[in-house]
């Protein structure tokens, strides 16, 4: 039998679309499981959080994030302070700077690791995960308050910049990294077709380095499932993942679902609501299933917004609280 957790980012939509979305979504399992519970916790991140609540829950359960997504990527530097690095496209809307959703960039190999090499000679060291998912070393940066790009798409990006007293040596390398690859060969040849150009650098998640691949590591494994290529997770959070950990409904541990980011974050709604019916079906019923023949001891799921998470635990105990009512009021924030 199992104790499993199940995270969910952008389950909780915004709280003024939340009732009409609960309306339009058919999940009698996710009702049941959402009702009927042992607890119910909500948590709040500050006005001052740069990084989404399921990602600071992972950092949290992982350690510093960029170490834990070394180690998934192999990469075991022995010293040093580093940052998750990702080429993304800076575009302009109206009067300010957006950071473009990173989903839709579409970087192959080849064109990453040009755009890699020439930038490499400007860091103090720069390691490569990925095409999209790089690290840089940055020892003197520790102070260094930086955004995920996932909370800074879409915004003003003057409001998401890294925040801290080496953040203009950020931008004086942002600025010479956009000057290198501005009308790059390879830029032309992306926009000839018809693909944005790779014109920035955005880093996050900093944190020492743990040259000991077991330091630290947490007591219970991490799975991350995904289903499709809209619900397949961004090669960061899938460094995430214990080797071996089972992404099923009745495993232990706990199991990131990514199939809600892309539209949450896009605030794309209609494919939000199309990705939770999937849900329901291929983990909602078959985690409840597991709880009532007694294949899962206990479930506990993380529900998260923007703003936090909504904690709810229960069990086959809690199932047969047959007085409350089963509906989706506690899908929201």
């Amino acid at each position: 039998m199992a104790s499993t957790t199940v995270v969910l980012p952008f389950a909780l939509p915004p709280a003024e679309l939340a009732p009409e979305l609960s309306r339009n979504l058919q999940a009698p399992a996710l009702a049941t499981l959402l009702s009927r519970n042992s607890l119910l916790k909500k948590h709040f991140l500050g006005d001052e959080s740069r990084i989404l609540p399921h990602e600071a829950w992972l950092a949290r359960e992982r350690g510093g994030l960029a170490d834990a997504v070394m180690h998934g990527f192999g990469l075991a530097p022995k010293e040093g302070y580093w940052f998750i690095v990702h080429p993304v496209h800076i575009q302009l809307a109206r009067n300010h700077l957006v950071l473009a959703d990173s989903r839709r960039l579409r970087l192959d190999e080849a064109d990453s690791r040009v755009l890699f090499e020439l930038a490499k000679p400007y860091f103090d060291d720069l390691l490569w995960g990925d095409a999209e998912t790089w690290f840089m070393r940055a020892d003197g940066w520790q102070g260094l308050d930086a955004a995920s790009p996932d909370a800074a798409m879409g915004s003003n990006l003057a409001d998401w910049m890294p925040a801290g007293p080496t953040a203009l040596a950020f931008k004086k390398l942002q600025n010479e990294i956009q000057m290198l690859w501005h009308e790059h060969p390879v830029n032309e040849a992306r926009q000839q077709r018809g693909l944005a150009p790779v014109n920035s650098f955005w880093m996050w998640g900093g944190a020492s380095a743990s040259p000991d691949a077991n330091a630290g590591t947490p007591a219970r494994s991490l799975a991350i499932a995904a289903s499709g290529a809209t619900g397949a997770a961004p090669s960061w959070l899938a460094a995430l993942a214990t080797p071996g950990a089972n992404a099923t409904p009745e495993a232990a541990g706990a199991i990131v679902l990514p199939q809600l980011i892309a539209a949450g974050a896009g605030n794309d709604w209609g494919a939000w609501l199309g990705a939770m019916q999937r849900l329901e079906e291929e983990w909602f019923a078959p985690l409840l299933a597991a709880l009532r023949d007694g294949r899962t001891t206990d479930l506990t799921l993380i529900l998260a917004s923007r703003d936090g998470w909504t904690e709810i635990r229960t069990s086959k105990a809690a199932l047969r609280k047959f007085w409350r009512a089963q509906n989706l009021k506690n899908l929201t924030q």
